[in-house]
């Protein structure tokens, strides 16, 4: 076995970098810019997701909402990951682990469908949830927002949750400006 830089020994850790390549590095023919944009997707999600993570440890909630705030957080990273398949080779290539597909050629609506609906909600998602809680002050169903809601508390948590959330509010057009870049290289390369 080798010993890597690190010191210690495995070979799983080879595995670990060579699916962290295949699932990262960019096709042929992706500008630096859409590269970056599915690396920012991601990193717009996380703070929102490790602001919730303390949730879950606090006292007096039931064990379902624990499992939810950890579910949630996790689902959102892992939707938002999706958008490295609008620059990756997953993107246009069934991986061959999938049993079946392997090495076939992923349809471009396969992919621009989804990306363009998630891009739409997200976008309108994000913009509602804004303007009704903190524009309006009320909830989605119109009632006033509770004294103990996280912006109205003030200080360190008011402070804390815009910076976590604010971010969020750039998944939906990060998605779309990804898409569109992925339809155009998509269009370029197609096959005549």
């Amino acid at each position: 076995m080798k010993t890597t830089s690190t010191g210690f020994r495995g070979e799983g850790q080879g595995r670990f970098r060579a699916a962290w390549r295949a699932a990262h590095t960019p096709v042929p023919g992706v500008s630096p810019r859409a590269r970056l944009l599915a690396l920012a997707v991601p990193l717009t999600v996380l703070p929102a997701s490790l602001w919730r993570l303390p949730a879950a440890f606090d006292a007096g909630i039931g064990i379902g909402e624990r499992v939810y705030i950890v579910f949630l957080s996790v689902f959102s990273e892992a939707v938002a990951f999706t958008a490295f398949g609008l620059v990756a080779r997953w993107g246009e290539v069934v991986p061959a682990w999938v049993p079946g597909l392997r090495g076939r050629r992923v349809p471009p609506a396969a992919v621009l469908v989804p990306a363009a609906l998630g891009a739409t909600a997200l976008t309108l998602l994000w913009t509602v949830l804004t303007l009704a809680t903190e524009i309006m002050g009320t909830t989605l169903q119109g009632a006033p927002l509770p004294a103990d809601f996280p912006s109205r508390r003030g200080g360190w948590m008011a402070v804390s949750y815009y910076v976590c959330y604010a971010p969020l509010v750039l998944w939906g057009p990060l998605l779309a400006l990804l898409a569109v870049a992925y339809g155009r290289r998509r269009a370029h390369s197609a096959p005549r």
